[in-house]
């Protein structure tokens, strides 16, 4: 299947993107949830680890590229609505959130307020040094 094929089956929202949810290809727990462009996609596809798209910098990322907590795609799958993409990854260095959590779930709505239940498994300062 060429790649032309594979984003023919993608339905992408007015700006050009589409949801991933990038999870735990073992537990399959969900880790993160990020946006793609095609290019994002092509990339991924090329090298098998997860390139994303950022809303809000405009431009494409290599999921670990300054961290090193790369995400090595196992398998990718489609919904039956061809608008979400659902990414089984291996999480190098078990650190896909930017907080330094394991995942980007780690608060919970719970008397009222919500709350972290999940730790901080290395400082965000110590992972991204130049922030």
């Amino acid at each position: 299947m060429t790649e032309s094929t594979v984003l023919s089956a993608l339905r992408f929202n007015e700006a050009g993107l589409i949801p991933a949810i990038a999870v735990d290809h073992q537990t399959e727990s969900v880790l993160m949830m990020a946006w793609m462009n095609a290019l994002a996609i092509e990339r991924s596809l090329e090298t098998g680890h997860a390139h994303y798209f950022s809303r809000s910098r405009q431009t494409l990322w290599h999921k670990g590229e300054q961290s090193g907590h790369f995400q090595e795609i196992k398998s990718l799958h489609l919904d039956c609505d061809g608008d979400v993409l659902l990414l089984k990854v291996e999480q190098v260095g078990g650190i896909a959130c930017h907080t330094g959590r394991a995942h980007c779930f780690y608060r919970q709505y719970k008397d009222g307020a919500w709350r972290e239940t999940e730790p901080t498994i290395k400082d965000p300062a110590e992972i991204y040094p130049d922030v």
